[in-house]
């Protein structure tokens, strides 16, 4: 097949075609239908369906899928082979909703009557991983990778069940506002200046940042009480460790909400380890940008600097562990819309409130089963791809991926300059308890 696709180029062609989609484009129809004949791993052969049926869709055409066996002709031979068919995709423009408290109970008409188990396989492929952020530094004399423990997971919730989410996120602040959430569950402090003010829900535990009017240092204070988790809060927990974002062994059960308006911000700083390592942060409404580095520096008020720049994508899981939780620190910039996040923290055992009871919901996830056919972009285990014409393209699609998460360097050269009146002790963060005078503890 190489050599018949090889003999069809002409030295000029050679020159400006290259690569997987160059060669495509010198063939016939007729050879066209004879590549896309041969054997393709499962994972391929579903994301080719999918293309399918979505040119298929644009153009308005009706198909059929069979509940059993799909009969697929061969065009070259002609006979006719029997497989059992891969669920089928949903159209471009739909949603695939779980029954597992986010996406709301029963089908929609773009599930197609597909089983709950097949759903979530079609859920759990979509997901893409990036785990091989790389930024060296030397630390105390000796280089090293200051990114690595960090990962970013996308598509682990999509359009549907964001709206969900940012509709409870709202009702809390509400909730909040009118004095029905514990007082140090919620805190709304006095925008001052710019990149100060933004809105925190903490739940699981009450989290000083820095020391309070009578003293108390920063950390879990043991004796007050927050709010135990939301409902749907703990569905995004278990959606994360079943979907392997999250590892079984460090299951959340505390969380800070962010509600960010434009130019709010979060300073540099590294997680306090009365949290466990991992931990996460979901992204919602507006994409923005983490900064990462052993040193970073602040330009002006809600604005700063850094070696390493991360978009988050709206719907995202960013991990942070080992050197990029614990040697990296990290901040956010003055965001440009508005923005929601929700960090999700194990609490150390020794550093639990005194009155905190474990939920039994979040002792009994399991994790999905990973299969080759269901295993997700960038995840340990891989389809085996036996054919090159296949590796070539599931390896320019890996490309585009990296590309579209890549970290962005700045090229622009900014004078830093010490503003010492925006970082300065409790006003690193806002204070806890500072909610609206009509907030009352429940």
């Amino acid at each position: 097949m190489a050599g018949d696709i090889s003999g069809k180029l002409t030295d000029s062609d050679s020159a400006g075609r290259t690569g997987t989609i160059g060669l495509l484009k010198t063939l016939n129809r007729d050879e066209l239908l004879e590549v896309l004949s041969q054997g393709f791993c499962q994972h391929c052969e579903a994301l080719l369906e999918e293309r399918i049926h979505q040119l298929l869709n644009k153009r308005g055409s009706e198909s059929t899928v069979t509940s059993d066996i799909t009969l697929i002709s061969n065009p070259v031979t002609g006979k006719q082979l029997a497989r059992t068919p891969l669920p089928p995709p949903p159209a471009a423009n739909s949603d695939i909703l779980l029954n597992d408290g986010l996406g709301g109970s029963g089908s929609t008409s773009s599930d197609n009557g597909l089983s709950e188990e097949q759903k979530e396989h079609i859920r759990f492929s979509q997901v893409v991983r990036k785990k091989d952020f790389v930024h060296m530094e030397k630390i105390n004399g000796k280089s090293m990778n200051v990114l690595k423990g960090l990962e970013l997971h996308t598509k682990v919730f999509n359009a549907e069940e964001q709206k969900k989410i940012i509709e409870c996120v709202y009702n809390l602040q509400r909730m909040g506002q009118k004095g029905q959430l514990r007082e140090r569950t919620y805190s709304e402090p006095r925008k001052w200046m710019r990149g100060k003010g933004r809105v925190t829900i903490q739940f699981g535990c009450c989290y000083n940042y820095a020391v309070d009017k009578i003293g108390n240092p920063p950390g879990i204070l043991r004796e007050e009480e927050v709010d135990p988790l939301p409902p749907l809060f703990k569905q995004m927990i278990k959606r994360m460790v079943r979907w392997h974002v999250l590892p079984t062994m460090c299951v959340p059960n505390s969380c800070i909400v962010n509600i960010y308006n434009e130019g709010d911000c979060i300073p540099p700083h590294i997680d306090h380890h009365d949290f466990l390592r991992p931990f996460c942060t979901v992204s919602f409404l507006t994409q923005c940008n983490i900064l990462f580095g052993s040193s970073l520096k602040i330009v002006s008020p809600g604005e700063f600097s850094g070696p390493v720049s991360i978009p988050l994508p709206v719907g995202s899981v960013l991990i942070l562990n080992g050197n990029g939780a614990d040697i990296a620190k990290h901040c956010v910039p003055a965001v440009p819309g508005k923005r929601i996040s929700i960090t999700f923290r194990r609490m150390d055992e020794s550093k639990l409130p005194y009155n905190f009871l474990p939920d039994p919901e979040l002792s009994r996830i399991k994790p999905f089963i990973v299969s080759p056919s269901s295993a997700p972009q960038g995840h340990h285990q891989k389809p085996v791809i036996n054919s090159s014409f296949v590796k070539a393209i599931v390896q320019q699609n890996q490309h585009r991926n990296d590309q579209a998460i890549k970290d962005k360097s700045d090229q622009e050269a900014t004078k830093t300059t010490k503003n010492d009146s925006f970082l300065c002790g409790n006003d690193d963060f806002p204070p806890l308890g500072k909610a609206s005078k009509g907030a009352s503890r429940r």
